[in-house]
């Protein structure tokens, strides 16, 4: 029987959408106030969900200090308090919208997960607007 447990975070970010190939204007029509060229930010709010058998020796999925741990090693430390589009590799290239955002966060904690367990991450962007991504 699969088992799923669940560790929030939250970090604070800037970012502007933007298409470098495209206008100002056109910038402006798709991403709206998003694109404006001094950033905006957000108050994220992120669920990891890890999916599994339960251990019979610790009655556990998953240690979720071990995954507290993770989540802010490797996403709230690179993320947190950081300008996505000029103070992150992960969006020097790559339009830091909530989807690519909540892509990227699953990408990172997949390669440090073991493969038997199942990942999902959800990213809010505000209490209204969230991103979806795993299984």
């Amino acid at each position: 029987m699969k088992v799923s447990i669940f560790r929030r975070a939250h970090f604070n970010a800037a970012h502007r959408l933007h298409n470098p190939d495209w206008t100002d204007e056109k910038n402006m029509e798709v991403f709206g106030v998003c694109s404006n060229p001094n950033y905006h930010g957000h108050n994220y709010e992120l669920e990891v969900k890890v999916s599994g058998e339960i251990d019979p020796e610790t009655g556990m999925v998953l240690n979720l200090a071990w995954l507290a741990d993770l989540i802010k090693r490797e996403v709230e430390h690179r993320f947190d308090h950081k300008n996505l589009n000029v103070d992150t590799v992960e969006f020097k290239n790559l339009n830091p919208t909530a989807e690519n955002i909540c892509v990227v966060i699953w990408q990172i904690l997949r390669e440090h997960l073991p493969q038997k367990f199942d990942l999902l991450v959800r990213l809010y962007e505000t209490p209204r607007n969230f991103v979806e991504v795993g299984h």
